[in-house]
């Protein structure tokens, strides 16, 4: 998967070219930086966030399409940031805007250019998300480079396919750490505690692409966090006597994880569980289950979602491709929630074993902070199992 390429100095727009897998070309013109750079290509519905977007390792090789028409309004700045930098392929908005927020270090179309980042501004991306969801996320091009139509989709069609890629290996870090960033009090959900880690109560979180604002949440609801690399089989994890393990978001086809998926099950009955999105699909795995791919998957932070343990709604934080079929679940296995708009497990519950896993993101950056609660639930679980 390509990047754009840094520029020497600055440049003024260039045209460029946008063309999906099955043909349709958008042309439009640059931003961020000039080049030329492939990726499946998906779209998020949040109106809010895209610095939050740009930086999540769970996009990572794709092409974000924002379906709100202004972004960079606010700007960027460091504690915006899920990762050390963005992981996103390319970058699709119809209309940049230049910082005016008191909070900004500086403007997207800089930070995208500082990054190696190609972005592709003026593209009616009405059109795109309508022809996307009739079509379904599919591979792409973004270039300043070829903007003959034939030549870039050849080039997309040599791409090798987004399911094929195993991303989580390119986004995990390469050794154990200790997670212990100050958490600044902007940061806390409502509902959670504040920032003071509880004796004793330790959890390792697999990096499968892990954001950054999962560990603050884990860290402000009582937890002394290590961060372990994707490839960390169970019996090293078990080796640092965690009370509970969390397992992470995570980029691309979960069925391409599979050391995580043999992880999971070397720790399940062993200690509590609490999987996120990619870690919830790798439970899933575990289990037996299977997951299947969404049409164009949910990315967005207003999905509702259905408690049916006790039939309230959460609005959510969505980012996945990817989704747990329930059918192929074994009896021991229930599912607690369902998405509204389309019936899909949002959720599941062990009944036997302490393991739960949610599909959404309950850190809500950016996002509704409804989901919140499920960090002290994982408390609950780890004190139950050390009781």
């Amino acid at each position: 998967m390509g990047r754009g390429r840094r520029p020497q100095a600055p440049l003024t727009a260039l045209d460029a070219l946008l063309i999906l897998e099955d043909g349709r070309p958008f042309r439009g013109r640059s931003f961020g930086a000039p080049g030329e750079t492939i990726g499946e290509v998906v779209f998020n519905t949040g109106m809010t966030g895209y610095q939050e977007v740009l930086t999540d390792p769970s996009y990572r090789a794709q092409i974000v399409v924002m379906t709100y028409p202004h972004q960079g309004s606010y700007g960027v700045n460091p504690e915006d940031s899920e990762s050390a930098r963005p992981q996103v392929a390319g970058f699709v908005a119809r209309e940049p805007c230049p910082p005016s927020s008191w909070r900004a270090a500086g403007g997207l179309d800089a930070y995208l250019r500082e990054h190696g980042v190609a972005g592709i501004q003026g593209v009616d991306t009405r059109a795109l998300v309508r022809h996307i969801r009739r079509a379904g996320a599919m591979m792409g091009a973004v270039s300043t480079e070829t903007l003959d139509e034939r030549a870039l989709l050849a080039k997309v069609r040599a791409a090798t396919p987004f399911g094929r890629l195993d991303l989580v290996r390119e986004v995990t870090c390469r050794e154990p750490y200790a997670w212990d960033e100050t958490v600044p009090e902007g940061f806390r959900a409502p509902g959670l505690p504040a920032n003071r880690p509880a004796a004793g109560l330790r959890v390792v979180a697999y990096d499968f692409g892990v954001k950054r604002n999962l560990l603050r949440c884990l860290r402000t609801a009582g937890f002394e966090v290590t961060v372990v690399p994707a490839e960390i089989p169970a019996r090293q994890v078990l080796a640092l006597r965690p009370d509970g393990v969390f397992l992470s978001n995570g980029p691309g086809d979960p069925e391409r994880c599979t050391y995580g998926v043999e992880a999971v099950r070397g720790l399940l009955g062993r200690v509590p569980l609490f999987g996120v999105c990619l870690g919830h699909q790798l439970l899933g795995l575990a289990l037996g289950g299977r997951t299947f791919k969404l049409k164009f998957g949910h990315r967005g932070a207003n999905h509702p979602v259905k408690d049916l343990r006790t039939g309230k709604v959460e609005i959510t934080s969505q980012n996945h491709g990817y989704a747990v079929d329930p059918e192929s679940l074994p009896g021991n296995v229930r599912v607690t929630h369902a998405n509204l708009n389309d019936g899909t497990c949002e959720g599941m519950e062990l009944t036997d074993l302490p393991a739960f896993s949610v599909q959404y993101h309950p850190e809500a950056c950016p996002g509704p902070h409804d989901a919140a609660p499920h960090f002290l639930r994982f408390v609950e679980m780890v004190r139950a199992s050390r009781g």
